[in-house]
C-alpha cells in the first residue's frame, strides 16, 4: 500500500493585483465562511513529485512536479486522502492511461481542470477524492445549494464581502478562460496595432479587476 497525497495552491500566477485578489477570495469563501475557493491540485502517490493537469496545444495535459513545490501557483496545504492498494507499477500503468485520455488542448476551466482530473486519478487509486471546496467554484450548481443551506445570521455578517469576492471572482475566470491560450502566441507583434502580445494580454486582465 502506498499513502496518496493532496497538494492544494491558492491558484495565482497573475499580476500583483490578481494575485491578492484571488488570496482575498480563498481567505473568504474557504475559510470564512467554508464554500471553496479558487485552487490548483495535484496528486502524490509513490516518490517525491505531484501529477496534475494543465492545458497545451498538444500532446498530454498531464505533468509533474517535486510535490508542493509548483513554481506557478502559491502553495497552501496537503492532507493524505488514503492508501492505494496498487503496486508501483499498476499506479505507472494508471498515469500511462490518463495521460492518453487527458490532452492538454481538452482543459476546460469549469468542466475538465486540474482538480477534475485529481479526482479522476484518485478514482483509480482507490481511495476518497478530495473534498468538494477544492473545485467548488467550477461546480456552480453545488455552491448555490451551499448558500441556500447557509443561515440568514452567517449571510448577514459576511454579505458585504461575499458580493464584492464573487464579483472578482468571476471576472477571475472569465478572463482566464478567454486569455488561456495567448501564452502560446509565438509572434512578437500584434501586426494591426504594433504592440506585443503580451502587453495586450497584461492590459485585458488589469481591466478585469477595475
Amino acid at each position: 500500500m502506498a499513502k496518496v497525497t493532496l497538494h492544494v495552491y491558492d491558484l495565482t500566477n497573475g499580476s500583483e493585483k490578481m494575485n491578492s485578489t484571488v488570496v482575498h477570495i480563498n481567505k473568504i469563501f474557504k475559510n470564512g465562511i467554508g464554500l471553496g475557493g479558487i485552487f490548483h491540485s495535484a496528486v502524490q502517490v509513490y516518490g517525491d513529485d505531484e501529477w496534475s493537469f494543465g492545458f497545451c496545444e498538444e500532446g498530454t495535459g498531464v505533468f509533474s512536479c517535486p510535490s508542493g513545490k509548483n513554481a506557478m501557483f502559491t502553495y497552501r496545504k496537503s492532507f493524505v486522502l488514503g492508501k492505494t492498494n496498487y503496486n508501483i507499477f499498476k499506479v505507472n500503468q494508471i498515469l500511462r492511461e490518463l495521460r492518453r485520455e487527458w490532452p492538454g488542448n481538452s482543459y476546460d476551466l469549469f468542466s475538465k481542470n486540474c482538480n477534475h482530473f485529481c479526482d479522476e486519478f484518485c478514482l483509480r487509486l482507490g481511495v476518497p477524492k478530495p473534498p468538494g471546496w477544492v473545485n467548488r467554484f467550477a461546480n456552480v450548481g453545488d455552491t448555490a445549494m451551499e448558500v441556500v443551506g447557509n443561515t440568514a445570521s452567517r449571510f448577514r455578517q459576511a454579505k458585504t464581502e461575499i458580493v464584492s469576492a464573487s464579483k472578482a471572482a468571476y471576472r477571475f475566470l472569465f478572463c482566464v478562460a478567454n486569455n488561456v491560450k495567448t501564452d502560446m502566441d509565438d509572434s512578437p507583434r500584434n501586426s494591426d496595432t504594433g504592440e506585443s502580445p503580451n502587453r495586450v494580454q497584461a492590459a485585458f486582465v488589469e481591466k478585469c479587476f477595475y
